[in-house]
């Protein structure tokens, strides 16, 4: 009995810091779940005060920091700080805030395994407020080392790719902008997604084109028009991929001043748009990761081919047709423009304005180009990037201007503004060829008119050599 006693002390005794040890596992499971459910009881508030009409900023970011005191687990941590950062970057101008808890998520993600969302789209999040910060200084190391460390995650080291090819675009920085199309391409290429490849060679083709090589555009674009007609995927995919192809072709051929060579792609490019309006979105994710990219949607792609359509048309001289598409193409940016503040909705609207500005000049309707320049004005007074794209272009509209209300000192001033302000070829030497025939109107500036086309003549020489 004594025997059986002691057993069964010695039993007890083991059995207790077995339960203490249980006891302690399930006190720390339910703050788990207690933690697990405040943390998803706020985010769920902030979703809801963020996706209110109109959105609850304030009330969103309340919620989110209520989070930070209780120290949650890193990745929850990190996670919020992206979460903030993101709301206080597109919703307020908190630029020091916004910044300071991006930082935080990339800090903290770069430690955890497994959170490749988190830690990549914190360094984009962040590279784009440098950008806007400009300090494009801080943006590129961050692209860079998020490129390195993305190898393994093929949506995110496109995008990034991506990103910071752009950001060497913006900066004219073109050649290595076309160094990481290009690298983008081949890694495209290796993880198998053509349609992927095919967006990056189309970005540099269209790159190319801007940098006037046209040797080197040429085999490209027949390289893409090869990868776009064997991909087989997405009908609203391929069909994006098949106007951005034809656009470059497009204004290839334009640039070429092969006009007449235009009216069969531009026909393409017009059955397209209209094979993609009758296309429904496809919700099915793709199977590779690589191709869940757009490059632009289906009504922008519109307003790109009226783009093209005036374009071809003002250098053909049918400029009763190009009055018709710019019209048409106005009207439509204006319904996008009340739901859709993306950025590239205004570059389109000053180039048509631009090109609809010459064609009023040419057909006499001065009163209505003068009204149609200050609209480009107030464009162009928005967005500081897109001022300094047009400026030379509207000194120039303003040049024309003062030339067909016979205002010549006010023309020269205009166009002696533009020439400082660009180094385009061709528009340099439209600057300098109006300049010219100022002078020559003035009937007392000979000198002037020698020197003018002396260093015209000198810059098509080494534009060409």
């Amino acid at each position: 009995m004594a025997a059986v006693a002691g057993g069964g002390s010695g039993s007890a005794a083991g059995a207790a810091p077995q339960q203490q040890a249980a006891a302690q596992q399930a006190a720390g499971g339910r703050q788990a779940r207690l933690r697990e459910s405040w943390y998803l009881a706020l985010l769920g508030l902030a979703e809801h005060f963020r996706t209110s009409s109109p959105p609850k900023v304030r009330l969103c970011v309340h919620c989110l920091q209520a989070v930070l005191p209780r120290k949650p687990p890193a990745r929850m941590e990190a996670r919020t700080h992206l979460q903030l950062g993101s709301v206080l970057y597109h919703h307020t101008r908190n630029g020091d805030q916004a910044r300071g808890h991006l930082e935080k998520a990339w800090l903290i993600s770069q430690q955890i395994p497994q959170f490749e969302d988190v830690k990549f789209e914190a360094a984009s999040l962040l590279s784009e407020l440098y950008c806007q910060e400009n300090s494009v200084d801080a943006a590129k190391p961050l692209l860079r080392k998020a490129i390195q460390i993305s190898q393994q995650t093929p949506y995110w080291h496109c995008r990034l790719l991506f990103q910071l090819a752009q950001l060497h675009t913006l900066e004219k920085d073109l050649v290595s902008a076309c160094d990481l199309l290009g690298v983008g391409a081949e890694y495209a290429r290796v993880v198998g997604s053509e349609y992927t490849r095919a967006l990056f060679l189309l970005s540099k083709g269209m790159l190319l084109l801007m940098e006037r090589k046209l040797q080197e555009v040429h085999p490209l674009l027949t390289l893409c028009g090869q990868i776009v007609e064997n991909w087989q995927g997405n009908p609203i995919q391929k069909e994006s991929l098949r106007v951005f192809f034809l656009v470059l072709q497009v204004t290839h051929y334009l640039d070429a001043g092969q006009v007449k060579s235009v009216k069969p792609c531009l026909k393409q490019l017009q059955q397209c748009i209209q094979t993609i309006s009758t296309l429904h979105d496809d919700e099915i994710l793709p199977s590779n990761p690589a191709d869940l990219f757009h490059w632009l949607p289906k009504e922008h792609m519109c307003v790109l081919v009226y783009l093209v359509t005036v374009m071809h048309s003002m250098q053909a001289g049918y400029l009763e047709k190009a009055q018709k598409y710019t019209d048409k193409a106005l009207m439509q940016l204006e319904k996008l423009k009340m739901l859709d503040c993306s950025p590239i909705l205004s570059s389109f609207q000053v180039i048509l304005l631009e090109h609809i500005i010459m064609c009023r000049l040419v057909t006499g309707h001065k009163a209505t180009a003068l009204q149609e320049i200050s609209q480009v004005c107030q464009l162009c007074q928005q967005s500081p990037r897109l001022f300094s794209n047009h400026a030379a272009q509207l000194h120039t509209l303003l040049g024309l201007y003062c030339i067909s209300v016979n205002c010549m000192d006010n023309a020269e001033a205009q166009f002696t503004t533009a020439l400082r302000l660009t180094t385009h070829q061709e528009l340099w030497a439209f600057i300098v060829t109006n300049l010219a025939s100022v002078y020559i109107r003035e009937g007392n500036r000979h000198q002037e008119v020698s020197v003018t086309f002396a260093i015209y003549f000198r810059r098509l020489y080494f534009c060409n050599v």
